[in-house]
């Protein structure tokens, strides 16, 4: 049936994680106990529902605000963020921003100011729908589709639903839960055609076009702290401007909104401040209450096209960009399906080591005197705009070890290159005796069964933390690489043995076995191969 929205407004909830809060606060000192949690809706122990207010007031009592996906949290995280700066609760000079964080100042300010503002906050408004775009809701019932294609893991490419949820499915989602499935797609959602029939709609055809979203395409690197509140301070760059910018609390509110009445090139703009920039409204959307079996208010029909697009962003805009450098030239990190993050932490820890744009994310950190962070990674990986997975990594920080945490990236990296290239060798000569006569074009896929190098992967990952997470507590970085080259070895050691398990012990495949596990050997002691992966190191 459905739900009445004037019956109860929809002030937004979070998930949150009441504890056990993590010790050592960001500013040193004994943390807070933390607010009891019971077991949430989602059936997972610790976690509870609670008002944005709440998490505010509360925030330094708060473990952390919990997501479904790491790209969720990441638009809770951003959102929060926005909140802050739209309240004035925020820092002017880096110098107060170290107080800030050092001192854990409270948020309460923003809390009050969400309090001093109840009626701007309903997800079913019918003239300002929080996050929405009124003017599309006269055609939601028409045209609208199921509640799936509001969640990006979901509705795939806004057309074919990977996971087989019908476009149609009538089930509806909590409201609550909307609510944070549209802030995802408003920082992450991925460029493609939408299934709107703009013509039908007496829309131009540009309302059919989906641009990629602020962070659809890159890696957001976040600091964590202790609390949520020590996360939200980290995070809170200085802003000296007088006015921090418009807070995007639906779409008609302001002039400069993009219209879709050109059909043209897409209409770009410049945020105004960082409560515009961590708010901006990247999806146009209009959904459709409906009444949950338990009375509680859901959405059963949402309608999503493109949003605003904005220019490229300046420096201050992007405290927590990562540059890469890809055939020579500087380009942002973003996700990739052959990559795991932690073979690019080495530009992370260069970017606080260095800090080129000095006003950044990593120049504040290093200078912090007993903050202990861990630098989050996320990205949502993505193949024309299909989404593919969520990628999302933690590094240790610590400042003053800066210098020794990039080393041990950068020389961990290149030892585990090393070893898949080493591994790629060993492979070929298997194949060679084994396939002797083989075809050219056959060469690769024959070379792939002896081929380790996933194997190696799937293990690296966690000696490098292992290794990282030695660094960051004192231990030096020269006897901390060579415990990881060892490792790395013996890892790529057993892939290649499990990989050759298939051949026979007899004639030229025996041959095969043992001239690859030669191979592999010569290339990891190898003059020019990284000294943690030599014999003599281990």
């Amino acid at each position: 049936m459905p739900w009445d929205p004037r019956h109860q407004a929809c002030i937004p909830v979070l998930t949150i994680h009441g504890g056990p809060v993590r010790p050592g606060p960001a500013g040193g000192g004994e943390p807070p106990p933390a607010t009891p949690a019971d077991e949430g809706e989602q059936g997972r122990p610790g976690l509870a529902k609670v008002s944005v207010v709440r998490a505010l007031r509360d925030a330094d009592r708060i473990a952390t605000v919990y997501g479904s996906t790491p790209g969720e949290t990441v638009a809770l995280l951003e959102w929060l963020l926005g909140v802050l700066y739209a309240a004035g609760c925020h820092p002017e000079s880096h110098g107060e921003w170290s107080a800030w964080v050092e001192e854990r100042r409270p948020l309460t300010d923003a809390a009050d100011w969400l309090a001093d503002h109840p009626g701007v906050w309903d997800l079913f408004d019918a003239e300002r729908p929080l996050g929405q775009n009124a003017a599309l809701l006269r055609h939601v019932d028409e045209f609208g589709v199921g509640p799936a294609q509001l969640v990006i893991e979901h509705a795939g490419d806004y057309n074919q639903h990977f996971d087989h949820r019908h476009l149609h499915h009538p089930e509806p989602l909590p409201a609550d839960a909307a609510w944070r499935a549209m802030l995802t797609q408003h920082a992450f959602g991925q460029g493609r055609r939408a299934r709107i029939p703009a013509k039908e709609m007496g829309l131009p055809a540009p309302f059919t076009n989906l641009s990629t979203c602020r962070l659809g395409s890159r890696i957001r690197v976040l600091a964590l702290g202790p609390t949520l509140g020590d996360t939200l301070r980290l995070n809170l760059a200085p802003w000296d401007g007088d006015d921090p910018g418009t807070f995007n609390l639906t779409w008609g509110d302001r002039s400069c909104r993009r219209s879709f009445h050109r059909t043209g090139a897409h209409e770009v703009r410049r945020p105004d401040g960082p409560a515009d920039l961590h708010t901006v409204l990247g999806r146009s959307v209009a959904l459709r209450a409906a009444a949950l079996p338990n009375g509680e208010p859901g959405v059963d029909r949402v309608l999503v096209g493109p949003g605003e697009t904005l220019v490229e962003l300046p420096d201050v805009y992007r405290q927590d960009e990562v540059v890469v450098l890809r055939a020579g030239k500087p380009v942002t990190l973003k996700p990739q399906a052959s990559r795991e993050l932690w073979r690019e932490s080495h530009a992370l820890y260069a970017a606080v080591a260095e800090r080129v744009k000095g006003n950044d994310l990593y120049g504040r950190l290093a200078m912090l005197r007993s903050a202990r962070p861990e630098l989050w990674a996320v990205g949502l990986l993505a193949d024309k705009g299909n989404p593919i997975a969520w990628v999302d990594d933690r590094f240790p920080f610590v400042p003053g070890r800066e210098a020794g945490l990039r080393q041990a990236s950068e020389q961990g990296s290149a030892v585990a290159e090393y070893a898949a290239a080493a591994l790629r060798a060993a492979a070929a000569t298997a194949c060679e005796h084994v396939y002797p006569n083989a075809k050219p074009t056959d060469r690769s896929a024959q070379s792939a069964r002896f081929d380790g190098e996933p194997e190696l992967w799937a293990g690296a990952g966690t000696e490098f933390h292992a290794m990282l997470d030695a660094v960051a507590d004192g231990h030096p970085v020269g006897p901390a690489l060579d415990r990881f080259g060892a490792a790395i070895r013996a890892l790529a050691t057993d892939a290649l043995k499990a990989r050759l398990d298939s051949l026979r012990l007899a004639g030229r495949e025996l041959k095969a076995h043992t001239m690859a596990l030669k191979r592999l050997q010569d290339v990891l002691d190898h003059p020019d191969a990284p000294n943690p992966l030599k014999e003599t190191a281990a």
